[in-house]
């Protein structure tokens, strides 16, 4: 399978850089999978798990937000946030929920429609992080 360079970048550190065989992306529209010879595109990306697959090995890297941009260099991630789930603090993530939830009742408007939408990505990681596929 041919491969391609990919970076993800946070602004704490540079998470991954390196040739890969496939990268799935959480996009805002959709989830959508990076091959060699993807055409040029940039897409945001909302909450949820990245997979960085490399030589039949999946890496699973949560991302909370940020661009996508594919090139004939490769593929560049921005990520406002990006952690290895081997980093991840569960019942810290669980906790962080759960001050969301909390917290919706001090939103109104659209303000409170954004709070849902993120809640809702965060449960979502959450739902896959505790599915039998994750381990």
């Amino acid at each position: 399978m041919a491969t391609f360079h990919f970076d993800l970048v946070s602004p704490e550190k540079l998470a991954f850089s390196g040739e890969v065989d496939q990268v799935d992306v959480p996009g805002v529209e959709g989830d959508f999978g990076v091959l060699a010879g993807h055409a040029p595109v940039v897409a945001a990306i909302r909450p949820g798990i990245l997979t960085v697959t490399t030589g039949g090995k999946h890496e699973k890297i949560i991302v909370l937000g940020g661009l996508a941009e594919i090139s004939e260099k490769g593929l560049t991630v921005l990520a406002d946030v990006a952690t290895s789930l081997v980093e991840l603090d569960r019942a810290r993530f669980a906790e962080t929920i759960a001050e969301m939830e909390e917290n919706l009742k001090e939103h109104e408007g659209g303000e409170l429609d954004r709070a849902i939408e993120r809640l809702d990505h965060f449960k979502s990681i959450q739902q896959q992080l505790n599915s039998t596929a994750m381990h």
